[in-house]
This record gives structure tokens, sequence and C-alpha cells, in this order.
């Protein structure tokens, strides 16, 4: 490609972008490129090629992911709306597009609805027949886990070790039956039935590889075999010679506990034996130093393939590694770390980034960065929308915008429960199904009668009722044009419902209390808009109004511009990011590598392990310029200190003995530290560009 050398390419890279002979897994190491390879190849098929947009594809894990390549190749196209008609989403976005497009061929209706985690929780609740969250959880996952990887109820059943994953694999085939009564899918769904589709159907799938003549993989060490069957089902077969690029790294397989696999990795070249495979070596992000870490810790897992990270960035100052007496003097020293460099480089707080392995280790360095007054966020916190009572309410304003909202229907028909159990709901989902209408419709739909008694169909009409008399009053135009008084239409609607006694009905004391809280913290911040609301136009609102913004909100949630703040995150969620100055804390045995169920058998336990350090590697390669890691000699468990013993991922990284030898000297007290900032403050320092 003549164009090539013009984007900067180095020879792997552009080799990446030109092959077209056949399927190419494109091996990328951290902060090598890959997603300038991958625009790159859609710019090249494209305008050195000939190819017709709409038939090439990349898929991503996130929504943030294919956005972002979405736009990039926007920015390279001499045509940048050609961009618009290219296929760049989630495993997710383009299984819904299948199944909207063949929903007739499944059995489902074209309107199907789509199935949150929380509704999903709720009928696992309703089938196992308990309240103890870990339960209901677990057998979630185990279906999540049976579905990704294409094992069916039956199979489930008789591969089940013991009678508790014998009972989820008989909720699980209930489960099934529910959701396709329902005329409902669910998250798993969205690749599990385009696979079963595509296996069964030669000319549905004849039609899809016609549409998607180039496919391209990103993150693809990720996958799941459900996933990986999706993409060979449309990339072979049928004539057609197979054309993707699939763009992974071994190393970098973190997944394994939601059903990836790094299997795939190695069944790619079994399964296309004239695979070409091209390695990007060459880090655009970290120093030497770093990289030689990162090197070393990897070096001991056993390898799929060979490679080794380097860069052209320099040395770079050492890696540090400080020994904490505990988990508080940790977070404190740690924040004033960051303080002390942010005020000696004049760096943004941006360029900072503190990573952990679980979410429970951010309460207390949270604590120490309010007490030193650093801003923070928090990658993977729940947002306020995703809280269950929240998504309550928002049910049933949903249904006042849309009565063909299934999912909204079936979770404020069952919120509080009002008598209206599975079996109605089956049967009313069924007969949706046949009638190709919503669920709502169907209430009031002739030939009703014949599915569900009186004792059934009069609980739903009285709901169904409450809602048409609450829209009409939603929507109505009223003084100013603004309809009914959002306020009263919202107060009418809470005591309907009598959500505060469902609440204080289905939970603790102190649970029902907060959770009530929050709901009226979402009344009231819905009611302050409905009136104009504080800093806004002061034009006001009707409640369908309110429940547009609302659903706008929920979308757009994380799009705002990132605050100058410090990032806290988990690994698993840092994977992909980069930052100036990486804090790795809580390099402890027993939290990185996790402690794992003791029962575990040892050739599990060594493949966890395995995962770990992929994990610690997935650390060590965010850094850009500086790495510190922390570890604790005592940790607060359960209210006690207890013994700590430093990573066995620290002597792995074979750094110097000077900067790796935990650093007592740099513990200092209140009176040192105050000491030292003052002399900061005092003392003319050059100006570091961070």
């Amino acid at each position: 490609m003549s164009n090539a050398p013009q984007f900067g390419l180095n020879a792997p890279q552009s080799e990446a972008v030109l092959y077209l002979d056949g399927p190419c897994l494109v091996l990328a190491g951290a902060g090598s490129g890959k997603t300038r390879v991958i625009t790159q190849k859609i710019t090249h098929l494209i305008e050195d090629r000939g190819y017709d947009p709409r038939t090439i594809a990349a898929l991503t894990f996130t929504n943030k992911a294919a956005h972002e390549m979405q736009e990039r190749v926007g920015t390279m196209l001499k045509q940048p709306r050609q961009a618009k008609l290219l296929t760049i989403s989630t495993f997710h976005s383009l299984g819904v597009k299948i199944l909207r497009q063949e929903a007739n061929h499944l059995g489902l209706k074209d309107r199907f609805s789509i199935m949150d985690s929380d509704d999903c929780y709720s009928l696992v609740q309703e089938l196992a027949i308990t309240t103890d969250k870990q339960i209901i959880r677990n057998i979630q996952n185990a279906i999540s886990l049976w579905k990704n990887g294409l094992v069916e109820p039956d199979v489930a059943l008789r591969n089940a070790k013991d009678e508790d994953e014998a009972q989820a694999a008989r909720i699980y085939a209930s489960y099934r039956a529910t959701l396709q009564a329902y005329q409902a899918v669910d998250f798993d769904d969205l690749i599990r039935l385009p696979v079963e589709l595509f296996r069964d159907n030669d000319s549905v799938r004849d039609r899809w590889q016609r549409r998607l003549r180039y496919l391209l993989v990103d993150e693809y060490q990720d996958t799941n075999t459900c996933q990986y069957e999706l993409v060979k089902l449309m990339v072979t077969g049928l004539g057609k010679y197979p054309m993707f690029t699939a763009v992974g790294d071994d190393d970098q397989a973190i997944y394994a506990w939601r059903g990836a696999t790094i299997e795939n990795l190695k069944n790619l070249q079994v399964d296309f034996p004239n695979l070409k495979l091209i390695k990007l070596e060459q880090n655009y992000r970290s120093t030497t130093r770093i990289l030689q870490a990162a090197n070393a810790v990897i070096a001991n897992n056993p390898k799929l393939f060979e490679k080794a990270l380097w860069s052209e960035h320099g040395l770079g100052e050492p890696i540090t590694v400080h020994a904490m007496a505990n988990d508080e003097q940790e977070a404190d020293q740690v924040a004033v770390m960051i303080s002390a460099d942010h005020f000696e480089r004049k760096n943004k707080w941006t360029d900072y980034a503190i990573l952990y392995r679980g979410n429970h280790q951010a309460r207390i360095i949270e604590q120490a960065l309010r007490n030193h007054r650093i801003p923070y966020t928090i990658s993977g916190g729940q947002s306020f929308f995703d809280k269950a009572e929240i998504k309550d309410i928002i049910a049933y304003l949903r249904l006042l915008a849309n009565q063909d909202d299934d999912p909204a229907f079936i979770r404020a028909v069952t919120t509080p429960r009002r008598g209206i159990g599975q079996s109605t709901l089956e049967a009313l989902g069924s007969f949706s199904g046949q009638w190709q209408c919503s669920l709502f419709e169907a209430v009031f739909k002739g030939g009703i009668e014949a599915k569900l008694n009186d004792r059934q169909l009069l609980p739903l009409r009285e709901f169904c009722n409450f809602i048409n008399n609450l829209e009409s009053r939603a929507s109505r135009p009223g003084p100013g044009g603004s309809g009914d008084n959002a306020a009263q239409v919202l107060d009418d609607l809470m005591e309907a419902i009598h959500y505060e006694s469902y609440l204080y009905d289905t939970y603790e004391e102190r649970a029902a209390q907060s959770k009530y809280q929050n709901v009226m913290e979402f009344i009231n911040w819905l009611k302050d808009r409905g009136r104009g609301g504080k800093d806004r136009e002061g034009e006001e609102k009707n409640v369908l109004e309110l429940t547009q913004m609302v659903a706008l909100m929920s979308m757009l949630e994380g799009k705002d511009e990132e605050p100058d703040a410090i990032r806290m995150s988990t690994l698993h969620a840092s994977k992909g990011l980069e930052y100036p100055h990486v804090f790795l804390v809580g390099c402890e045995e027993g939290i990185l590598p996790h402690k794992g169920d003791p029962d575990t058998p040892v050739e599990v336990l060594a493949q966890r392990i395995e995962e770990e350090r992929r994990l610690m590697y997935v650390g060590i390669t965010r850094a850009k310029r500086t790495l510190r890691i922390t570890w604790c000699k005592k940790r607060k468990r359960a209210g006690e200190q207890v013994h700590c013993d430093m990573s066995r991922f620290i002597p792995e990284m074979q750094l110097d003995v000077g900067d790796a030898a935990p650093k007592e000297e740099e513990i200092l007290s209140p009176r040192e530290r105050l000491a030292r900032m003052k002399a900061l403050l005092s003392t003319p320092k050059p100006q570091i560009n961070g």
C-alpha cells in the first residue's frame, strides 16, 4: 500500500494492514498500536481495494471502543460519511442486528424484548424459590457460562458434579423456556441464538456471509466459545474463502472467569491451517524499564506465542517497590507520594492512576485521598440509574412513554407483586408472540380470555387501566403546554404502587430505608426538572418529557468530559488504558495473586495463577513513565490484622536490588511529611513535563 509509510506504520503494522490473502492473526502486544492497524486496514479495504463499506464488520467488546474506532476511521477516509456505513460494533450489537432481522426463523416476534441482568435475576429468584443473593448470583453465573459455552440444559444436568449444579441445570431449562414464552432474550442469547440460527439455516447464514465480506475482531483473546463459533460461521463454509483479521494478545487474556478462553487463540491455527501470524512487539507507550519488568513477569507463564515488547522511549525512571506496615499506611503514603509528585512535576491529576485487584481495596484509599484533598474518580462504580430501586421506578416511566416496552411491562407488573405470577405472564407472552403484539396490547386483545381465567386476567387489566389513566395525565397539555403537573403525577404513582411498603416488606429495615431514600432523591430530582429546575432554562416538563430525558441521560452517562482527577480502577477495568504515572497497590499473596478456593484442583489452580500473572502484566503495562508498587506486611481482614507476604510477582519482575528492596525510609511520620511538603513549597523546582 503506497500510503502505509505516510501514516507512520512500522514494518509489521504495514504487513498486517496489507495482508489480504486469507485469515490473519495479529499478535499485538500492549501499547503496540493495534487500533491503528485495524482502522488503517479498514481504510485500505475501502480506498485501495474497492470494498463497499457496508460489507466490512469490525467487532470489539465495548460500545466506547466501537464508537472511537468509527470516529477514527471517519477522520482517515477521503469520504468521511462512508464510516457510517461500516458495521463497527460489539459482538452483542451485531447479535441484536441479526436477531431483529431474522426473528421469525427463531420463533420470536419482531419486537422481542431484551431482558437486563436485574430482570433475569428476578426470574432466577422466582424459579429457585429463594431470596439468598449468593445462590441466585451463582445460578445466574452458571447459566451465563453454559450459554457462552453453548451447553444445552440436558447436557448441563448430565454433567453436574453435585446437587447444587444439578439444581442450577434444572433451573436453566425452566429459565430458557420462560424467556421463550415471554418472547424475550437475555444478554447471552444475543450471540447464542445467531450461532444456532447460522448452524441450522444455511440460507440465512449464506445471506449474512454475502452481506459481510470482511471481518475484523479486536481483543480476540477475550472471546468465549460462543463468540468464536459466531466468527467461524460468518467466515467459513458455503464456498466462502475465509477473509478476516483477528487482533489479540495471549498475555492479556484476563477474563476466564466470565467464559473467555485462551484456547480460541490455539484453535485459530487448527481451524485455519493457512493462518498468517504477524507479531507487533514495538511498544509506543512505556519506557524500557517498565517493559523489561513486564516481559520478565510474563516469561513465567507457558507461551502460546513467543514475543517480547521493546520501546524507543529510553530506559526511564527506576520502578520502586514500597513495603508498608499496614493498609492504612499504604493508603496514606500513596496519597502523600502522589501529592508530592503532582506538585514537583506540575502534572495534571489525570496523569495518575491507582490500580488494585479488587473493589474492596478502594474504600480505604478513597478515604486517604479525601484527607489529602486529592480529586479522584472510580472506574466501574455502579451508576445511580443502575440501582435496582431506581430501575423499578424507571420501568413505570418507560411504560408510560411506550406501552410496547415489554421488559418495562414485566418489571412494573411484578414490582411490587400484585397477584400476577409467572404462569400468567408465560401464557400472556405466548399469546403476544402468536399475534405479534406487545404484552400490554395482548391484555386487551380478543381471544385472551381463552388463555387466561378471570382470576389471572382481571389483575392484568386493572394494572393496564391504571397505566393508561396515568399516561393520559402524564401527556395531557396543561398551563403553558407543560401537561399535568409532573410532581402530582409522580406523587400519585408512588402512592398507588405502595413502593415504600414493598421495600420494607422485602428488605431489612436499614436496606429498605437506604433504597427508599434513593427513590425519593430520584423523584425529587425529577420534580425539580419538571418545574424547570435550578440552573435549567426554566421550561416546565411533563412526565413523558422527563422520561425521555432520563432515558437519554442513562444512555449518555460517562460521555461527559473527564474531570481533572486521579483514576482509581481495578486491574480488569484498566485494560486498554494508559497513564503517565501508575501506583499498583496491594501486591501481596492472597490479593495478587488472588486467593482461590482451597479445594481447587492443582491443575485449575495453576491456570488461575497464570491468569493472575497476566493481570499483573496488564497492570505493569498501563504505565508510561513511572511505576510504583506497594504491598503491606499486615492487612485488616474481618476486623483483625493478619500477616501478609509480598506477591510472588514482585521478585519475578527482576528489578535492580536497589529498586525492588522495600524502602522503610520512604515511610514518613506526619511531621516529616509536613516538613517535606513545606520544603517543596519553599524551594523553587525546575519544571519537569509529565
